[in-house]
């Protein structure tokens, strides 16, 4: 079984980086009817519940709120104000008692007055805010590229799950040719033995084969339910909904994609890696504001006011101020922001770098799996054929008596085993291109062309 060994060495490997697109947000009611599901109808339903997509979009609303707060450091404020005051003032509790032939009086009042104003403050020039939500503008352009990169994502771990359906369910259809096989040898061998031609050693053999092959044929069929289970889990289907999978997935040879043209797809595609030079910009930019902090801020402030006793009998009243502030002396907090925003744009940088490292990787680890699959399945084909000749072969020895059953038993595990084989590699061929094109990016249309059109 070292096929089943790779495959599962594949999806071990897969499986674990797509955990949080393995979830989602179930809609809508179980209908009593089955759910005819295709894998263009998995991807869709998974493109609007999978709770990954829905993180990441939550992500990008974020900072979308960011970048609106750091504008307002930009935009002017304006407020309106309108106002009745009535106030009587004790003059003598402020020391006033007056002197002589100048007397004051001791309390002023009551009177009142009456203020409707509009006033703005408005900033000219902020080399740091300028700075700072253009960072926020790369933030969020990152934040929308990684929501996008989700939506990949999710394609994979939809495709994935939904394929693993496809292998599975083949593997039942295999088992249970099996089974028939066996149960006709079963019978053969009980009824040679009843005739007496065979003793009873090759019929408790046959059973023997038999019961196993029911015995994985049980295991299989639990396993393609809890499979549907995971992909319903991954496109948000209502608790209960049973559907039947209508795509198939033949195996359809690759070719003509070298290293290369792969990675220069991937640099040019992948929404992760221009998110991530999208976070270096705005490191960079955070930096430079930081770094602004010294410059001197432009603003004006202003008011109008309409005041007097009462609005009938009112003056305008205005005022305009310009001023223009510096920090002379901040303690060292400019010198602590540039370090944090160098420390922060070193780490992104850093990132940068990792990602297209993990990118090559995935690219040639992605068409080294396929170039394996492609020769194991071809192999896998040749042994079947061998093997269903070897155990035909058997079966017609045992029948003219030339041989016990112990030939056909072996010759019938080797189909099994055969099958099982052929099965497990066209599947990893098929999960090699969902993960090629996970690697090369735009992987909902690349994963079209690569199934087929499917």
């Amino acid at each position: 079984m070292t096929v089943l060994r790779a495959v599962m060495v594949l999806s071990g490997t897969l499986f674990p980086l797509l955990g949080q697109f393995n979830s989602s947000t179930p809609t809508g009611q179980a209908t009593p009817e089955p759910l005819n599901l295709s894998l263009d109808d998995a991807i869709a339903r998974g493109l609007k519940t999978n709770l990954g997509l829905l993180t990441r979009d939550n992500s990008s609303t974020s900072a979308r709120v960011d970048k609106m707060r750091l504008l307002t450091a930009l935009l002017p404020t304006v407020t309106a104000s309108v106002s009745t005051t009535e106030q009587q003032t004790d003059l003598a509790s402020f020391g006033f008692t007056g002197i002589k032939n100048f007397p004051i009086p001791a309390v002023i009042g009551p009177f009142h007055y009456q203020d409707a104003r509009a006033s703005t403050n408005f900033t000219v020039y902020d080399g740091r805010a300028w700075k700072a939500w253009r960072s926020g503008a790369e933030s969020l352009h990152a934040a929308e590229l990684s929501a996008k990169d989700a939506r990949d994502l999710v394609v994979q771990a939809v495709a994935s799950a939904y394929l693993q359906i496809i292998a599975t369910a083949a593997r039942v259809d295999a088992t249970r040719a099996q089974v028939d096989t066996a149960q006709a040898l079963f019978k053969r061998a009980h009824d040679q033995h009843v005739a007496g031609t065979s003793p009873a050693i090759d019929e408790l053999r046959s059973q023997v084969e038999l019961k196993t092959q029911q015995q994985l044929l049980l295991s299989l069929q639990n396993q393609v339910a809890k499979d549907k289970l995971s992909l319903a889990r991954a496109i948000g289907l209502p608790s209960g909904q049973v559907f039947e999978i209508s795509d198939k997935a033949p195996y359809k040879p690759l070719d003509g994609m070298t290293p290369a043209d792969a990675l220069q797809k991937a640099y040019a595609a992948r929404a992760d890696y221009q998110s991530a030079q999208a976070q270096v910009k705005a490191a960079e930019l955070a930096r430079q504001a930081a770094s602004n902090d010294w410059l001197p801020r432009g603003s004006v402030s202003a008011y109008y006011a309409d005041q007097g006793t009462t609005f009938d009998n009112s003056h305008g009243a205005f005022a305009v101020t310009g001023a223009v502030t510096m920090d002379i002396f901040d303690g060292g907090k400019r010198r602590a922001d540039v370090l944090a925003a160098s420390t922060t744009l070193k780490q992104r940088k850093e990132d940068l770098a990792n990602l297209q490292g993990q990118i090559d990787q995935e690219v040639r680890a992605a068409l080294l799996d396929l170039n394996s699959a492609a020769d194991q399945v071809a192999v896998a084909q040749d042994n079947a054929a061998l093997a269903d000749q070897t155990l035909t072969q058997a079966r017609d020895r045992f029948a003219a008596g030339v041989t016990d059953n112990i030939e056909v038993v072996q010759a019938q595990d080797s189909v099994a085993n055969a099958q099982q084989n052929l099965i497990s590699a066209i599947y990893a061929h098929n999960l090699a291109k969902v993960a090629l094109a996970r690697a090369i990016g735009a992987t909902e249309a690349n994963l079209k062309t690569f199934m087929g059109g499917k």
